[in-house]
């Protein structure tokens, strides 16, 4: 899930009006998003975690690189959703989202406050609990279920790792965030979101108004980002410069995990780890105006997981109210 709600200090309402006047602001390709090894993990955790801490404190986004996650299966997690968006509108409105429990089918429908217009694209995500009868049938889409589960858990293996070396440097014990992202729990609520934003037909072309993901901060405590190469448009911009609107791309990069923090997180930590804002910018004339394909996990501690900082900068809260709030505070026509 995301959201538009900036970190302490920032000012939305700013952001807003820039955004919907068109004000693209400046590109900044010198800033370092940096590349973290994760090889040889449990040995280098130590100086991994130094790596990750350092990066999200920085920019709050980062890569990663020798994963684990075989590149095979991740080009297979999109063939699959590549197939899943090519089918009938009629047959994915069968699958319909269902907003509160963040399962299911939309197009066109999260209208961020940072632009006001909906966001161009589409969007399946799978939250295991609460799947029910939103999965295409095995005549409709065969293997997908399978593969998009495994998937799923593959990407969450990886999650937990990286919240581990974070648990390190917070003081947490290793498995503290494993314990609070459990997948046996019927609480879970991380989530896979396969998406696809549509191709820009040339006669909308120089229309700013329309983006394909306005500026937002995302809610959760991680997110992994798997993206398609020469399909770019990520932007990140980190607070310090978001009085400027300086911009940095993310080009993809099929090799590496591109990671960010979330406003869980960053409220976990004492604020010490910012949520970021970042988009996904329409090509300009002269770039790629095709489809654009990416799959993000978000990893969303379960609804009963107690959020409490060790500074306690923030009163307790569950996952599940701060969710809530974020949603109700962003989305009220969402």
């Amino acid at each position: 899930m995301t959201a538009a709600t900036p970190p302490v200090g920032y000012d939305l309402t700013e952001l807003q009006r820039e955004t919907r006047m068109g004000a693209m602001g400046s590109i900044n390709t010198t800033r370092d998003i940096r590349r973290i090894d994760l090889s040889d993990f449990e040995a280098r955790k130590a100086e991994i975690a130094d790596q990750l801490w350092d990066a999200a404190v920085d920019v709050g986004f980062f890569q990663l690189v020798h994963h684990g996650i075989d590149l095979g299966e991740i080009r297979g997690a999109f063939d699959m959703a590549e197939r899943f968006f090519a089918l009938p509108e009629s047959v994915k409105r069968q699958y319909p989202l269902k907003k509160a429990l963040n399962a299911g089918w939309e197009s066109r429908a999260q209208v961020r406050p940072s632009t006001g217009t909906p966001d161009q694209k589409e969007s399946y995500q799978i939250t295991r609990p609460h799947m029910g009868e939103l999965f295409p049938t095995d005549e409709e889409l065969p293997g997908f279920v399978e593969k998009m589960l495994r998937f799923e858990r593959q990407s969450w293996e990886i999650a937990m790792r990286v919240l581990s070396c974070f648990a390190y440097k917070l003081g947490f014990d290793d498995e503290f965030f494993t314990r609070a992202h459990d997948q046996g729990q019927p609480s879970y609520q991380s989530t896979l979101r396969l998406l696809h934003y549509y191709a820009i037909p040339a006669e909308v072309q120089d229309k700013l108004d329309l983006w394909r993901a306005g500026a937002h901060t995302d809610f959760d405590c991680l997110t992994l980002l798997y993206q398609r190469q020469g399909q770019g448009g990520l932007e990140v911009c980190p607070g310090k410069e978001m009085d400027a609107q300086e911009w940095t791309p993310i080009p993809p990069d099929g090799d590496a995990i591109t990671c960010n923090i979330g406003d869980m997180l960053m409220r976990w930590s004492d604020d010490q780890l910012p949520s970021n804002f970042h988009r996904v910018k329409n090509p300009l004339p002269g770039e790629y105006m095709g489809p654009r394909y990416s799959i993000a996990f978000f990893a969303q501690a379960n609804r009963d997981a107690l959020i409490e900082s060790p500074g306690k900068t923030h009163p307790p809260i569950t996952a599940g109210d701060f969710l809530n709030q974020r949603v109700a505070a962003n989305f009220k026509a969402y």
